[in-house]
């Protein structure tokens, strides 16, 4: 088990060894599990992306676009467009950001013949809006007292949108693309996958939303401290929350995995990091971070050992 010093008043560890953490299970699901996020995604195809496009500026071998696409509920979203300068475009791939939103996209990832699309979720960064807070302690409880209605739905949903707006755009690449999300968008990106057969490879890393009712049972600092202390007072979220446990949707995963999750962190614990990676049904391979959230002596080194594996991951002829 990996700790560090720190000065949170609880342990980021959460006293779980790695084969402690390789055992924990994805709770049970709602009857309708299956049916409700399939019903989701097949009313979201009917939406069209109308993505619209506008060149900024090369950099970092990438011509840098601006973007927005038009998601579900009337939303518009933003974000960028990466593509390879100089080499020809032989997949796509959903990049999702964490709950602290995004400035700019990564131009570090370098995957070989990728574009890249980095959205931002509805509310967050480039999509903020009226409609939608944009503090994750207020985001993530927005619209939680109904499942359709709860806010998580619709960050999904621009996910299955940034796809059809890829499929769309790079009609030759409709069985190349992939999504790879950080955080609260590897939480979205184990929530959306499995019902998608667009996307063929995921990576996650520090994902959030597994195994709801052991999350919120766990001090954090993130979101889910949020999350915890308004269930606390309204008891019924876990009705909706059953529906979007991170860990169960991954029973149903069809797509090789790539997961990146960590034996300590403030933010997302760990043991719902891993009841994802453990419930996830199809290929995985696991790459143990020391800590997520968190500076760590080895951050650094394992981040560059990680792209280098993930620049693998995606760099196969064919996702």
């Amino acid at each position: 088990m990996s700790s560090f010093d720190h000065y949170y008043n609880y342990d980021p560890g959460y006293g779980y060894s790695l084969d402690d953490l390789l055992s924990v299970p994805a709770p049970q699901e709602p009857d309708d599990f299956s049916l409700f996020w399939r019903d989701k995604y097949q009313a979201t195809l009917a939406q069209s992306p109308q993505l619209i496009l506008n060149y900024q500026c090369l950099r970092a071998g990438y011509k840098v676009y601006d973007i927005s696409y038009q998601s579900t509920d009337g939303i518009r979203i933003a974000g960028w467009l990466l593509e390879p300068e100089s080499q020809l475009i032989t997949q796509c791939i959903v990049v999702g950001h964490g709950y602290g939103g995004r400035e700019q996209p990564d131009y570090h990832l370098q995957i070989p013949g990728a574009a890249l699309l980095f959205p931002c979720f509805r509310g967050i960064s480039r999509s903020r809006c009226d409609n939608f807070p944009d503090q994750p302690s207020q985001h993530v409880v927005h619209g939680i007292d109904h499942p359709k209605n709860y806010i998580i739905g619709g960050c999904v949903e621009d996910l299955w949108l940034a796809v059809s707006a890829l499929a769309k755009h790079y009609p030759a690449m409709v069985d190349s693309i992939g999504y790879m999300g950080i955080s609260f968008g590897g939480g979205i990106g184990a929530l959306a996958a499995p019902w998608d057969d667009r996307i063929k490879r995921v990576h996650l890393n520090v994902p959030t939303f597994g195994n709801q009712p052991l999350r919120l049972s766990l001090p954090t600092s993130g979101s889910a401290a949020a999350l915890k202390a308004y269930s606390q007072q309204h008891h019924h979220v876990f009705d909706t929350l059953a529906y979007y446990d991170a860990a169960v949707s991954a029973r149903y995963a069809w797509q090789p995995l790539h997961a990146a999750v960590a034996l300590f962190d403030p933010v997302v614990a760990p043991p719902g990091q891993f009841a994802i990676y453990n419930a996830w049904a199809a290929e995985k391979s696991l790459f143990v971070l020391d800590a997520g959230h968190f500076d760590y002596p080895r951050k650094f080194d394992q981040e560059r050992q990680l792209i280098s594996e993930l620049q693998s991951f995606f760099g196969v002829t064919s996702l």
